[in-house]
């Protein structure tokens, strides 16, 4: 797949990743690493906790939402370089057998005045269940590259 440059950015432009099903097995791998509290890595303690159950460390579903961001290539072959997350919001605890999907929206899209070969784009992003209830959302700046101008061309 060929680059998408900054121009080719719409205010509005929206785009939906893959599914991204959740097993017990990789939420307790990763929580046992990343974030091991009891909720996320401990059946027996979680069952008895506010949730009934084990459940997904947020930080686990931001990286699996990373990672479909990155296997879809929304931008095509254009490296994107984050700049900035804003409004990082966990609404719904996600849990083993959940299936998630990430929806992206074009929210901005500004040229740098300083280095014209470049912009920022402002991506909403919500990260929705099998049963179309917000499990995360956030706001994304990202920094990608305007189109190259051919030689001779300023």
């Amino acid at each position: 797949m060929s680059a998408r440059y900054l121009e080719d950015l719409s205010v509005g432009e929206s785009w939906e990743g893959r599914p991204i099903p959740i097993t017990e097995d990789a939420v307790i791998a990763f929580a046992s690493v990343y974030d091991p509290q009891p909720m996320h890595v401990d059946p027996v303690a979680a069952a008895q906790g506010r949730f009934g159950g084990i459940i997904a460390s947020g930080w686990h579903v931001a990286a699996l939402v990373m990672r479909d961001t990155v296997e879809t290539s929304p931008f095509g072959d254009m490296p994107l370089l984050g700049l900035q997350l804003d409004e990082l919001r966990w609404e719904e605890a996600v849990r083993p057998g959940d299936v998630l999907r990430a929806r992206r929206e074009v929210l901005e899209v500004n040229r740098s005045r300083t280095k014209p070969d470049r912009g920022v784009v402002r991506i909403g992003v919500t990260v929705r269940n099998q049963h179309g209830r917000t499990a995360m959302r956030y706001t994304n700046l990202v920094q990608i590259f305007a189109r190259p101008t051919p030689e001779g061309e300023s």
